[in-house]
């Protein structure tokens, strides 16, 4: 009898420890005191379509936290380097096949985030140097002449820099 109290007691206090912590509201409030806008330049960089896909998941959801917590965010993703070769809509059949979930995964988010507002520019440079045609850049995309450029202006006009790497 003894033992049947005892774990009815383990369970109730897990419950309610369990309940204390989901009732606790995880927010950004210190950060977003006093802001009604958000403004970001998002530097892109990355080596791995993985990682590229993980990350525009991220976004979306970083805009969608900013929109839950009555901040409207005004967002501009840069890409440069090696990552504007997982943009293109045309890619090497062996890598498409090995890679398509990810690949898939890029291409609604580049959707999503333009259907948001979410500026995408895609650097010609890294396109260039990557041998990756424009005309393969999603549509929702804008191609930009040199993406430190693109930064350097972005930032002088107020946005803050993230750089994801």
């Amino acid at each position: 009898m003894k033992s049947i109290a005892k774990i009815l007691f383990f369970i109730t206090t897990i419950v309610l420890f369990n309940t204390s912590i989901s009732a606790q509201e995880i927010n950004d409030k210190a950060a977003l005191n006093g802001i009604k806008e958000a403004k970001g330049v998002f530097l892109i960089d990355f080596t791995d379509v993985k990682t590229t896909a993980f990350y525009l998941k991220i976004i979306e959801g970083t805009h969608a936290g900013f929109i839950k917590q009555d901040v409207n965010p005004d967002l501009v993703l840069v890409f440069i380097g090696k990552t504007v070769k997982y943009l293109s809509i045309q890619q090497d059949e062996a890598f498409e096949m090995e890679n398509e979930e990810d690949l898939n995964s890029i291409q609604n988010s580049i959707q999503n985030l333009a259907k948001l507002g979410v500026k995408l520019e895609v650097c010609a440079v890294a396109t260039k140097v990557f041998n990756i045609d424009n005309k393969t850049i999603p549509k929702e995309m804008s191609i930009v002449a040199d993406g430190f450029i693109s930064l350097i202006g972005w930032q002088t006009q107020g946005y803050k820099l993230v750089p994801i790497f």
